[in-house]
């Protein structure tokens, strides 16, 4: 199966882009929508994901890897909740704001923009690589 691409959200007070890079790798846990789930449970290791740091940052900081697939989310309190575990790859030269992402057209379709909410979303290759090219 091909490498797939991904965009997942966190706050930076939670666990910011400087952690997940001191960190080195990290599980991604405490996910409660649904839809996120099913993305998560869709993640393979070798799947690149971006980081995209909310509230008031609004950018893309970095990529990541995905290292192991879905496992149970120990922080759940009902079965059924997973994590992946993820391993920080390197920063982006300059993050990528949310504006500029809504500024461009090839854009305008992903989950960031269509459904703020969503913490774990499916990007295309090309979508990936134009906010990647972006940051450079």
């Amino acid at each position: 199966m091909k490498p797939q691409t991904w965009l997942v959200k966190q706050e930076p007070d939670s666990y910011s882009w400087d952690d997940f890079v001191k960190d080195k790798r990290t599980v991604w846990e405490g996910v409660r929508n649904y839809q996120a789930r099913n993305n998560l449970k869709a993640m393979q290791p070798g799947d690149s994901v971006l980081f995209y740091a909310s509230v008031e940052t609004k950018a893309v900081m970095g990529i990541a890897e995905v290292t192991k697939a879905a496992f149970p989310d120990k922080t759940a309190e009902e079965e059924g909740w997973v994590a992946v575990e993820l391993k920080a790859i390197k920063g982006l030269p300059k993050p990528v704001t949310l504006a500029q992402i809504k500024q461009e057209a090839s854009l305008s379709t992903i989950a960031l923009v269509r459904n703020s909410r969503l913490s774990v979303s499916s990007l295309t290759k090309d979508q990936f690589n134009r906010i990647v090219q972006m940051g450079q």
